[in-house]
């Protein structure tokens, strides 16, 4: 009982080191979020930065689509079931980044989003992402048959032949172009969500109610061997 009271304690203090860890994530996630965008990272730095160091990032790139090369990605938001609509940039200075154009309603082909896309010159503005290899929970990426279920850039560039790519998408919040498409229905950007389980309080109070409970039982069996 001992053991098991230490034990308890010790956990209790880790879930709050995890409650003051993750607020302190949530506050540097908010100011990424409602910066001024910031332009992109350098490549190497995109790959070697730790995970999450990125993560909502908000930043502006510009340069034009390769809308051929458009691929629908599997989603389900508050517009219903869909898909994202992924299309390589091709930015001013030479690099080329995925982009998460939006959401189409279930139903949309690739070429009809395809048709959706600038033609010309574009600004985009968003929030970095990383990559999300191999598929969802319960569906893996086919891209022989171009299905796709998660955002698996390396996947995705292979199957339409872009070349290195940032390993990084940008989910588009705002898209400015000098010639907007005029396929219909456009994309609907904005749609990240961000959001962050914070259950470190609740844990954190069991663990030390099962201390307590610990301590109670400690001091029975010290008086009935008294």
């Amino acid at each position: 009982m001992l053991f098991a009271l230490a034990a308890f304690v010790a956990l209790g203090v880790w879930q709050v080191k995890r409650l003051h860890w993750k607020h302190d994530l949530i506050a540097r996630v908010d100011a990424r979020v409602h910066a001024a965008p910031a332009a992109l990272p350098p490549t190497a730095r995109l790959a070697s930065a730790a995970p999450g160091t990125l993560d909502y990032l908000r930043v502006k790139v510009t340069g034009t689509y390769a809308a051929s090369q458009t691929a629908l990605v599997r989603a389900a938001t508050d517009l219903g079931t869909g898909y994202w609509a992924m299309t390589p940039l091709h930015m001013t200075d030479g690099r080329t980044v995925w982009i998460n154009r939006g959401f189409l309603p279930a139903g949309t082909t690739v070429p009809q989003a395809s048709k959706t896309t600038p033609s010309d010159f574009v600004s985009v503005t968003g929030l970095v992402r990383p990559t999300e290899p191999g598929g969802s929970l319960l569906q893996s990426n086919r891209p022989q048959d171009d299905r796709w279920y998660s955002r698996d850039l390396a996947a995705l560039s292979q199957a339409r032949h872009t070349g290195p790519a940032a390993p990084v998408f940008i989910d588009a919040q705002t898209e400015t172009a000098s010639a907007p498409a005029s396929g219909k229905p456009a994309p609907v950007p904005g749609l990240t969500v961000i959001q962050f389980p914070d259950n470190h309080l609740q844990y954190a109070l069991t663990w030390f109610a099962m201390a307590l409970l610990s301590a109670v039982g400690i001091g029975v069996v010290w008086r009935r061997r008294a």
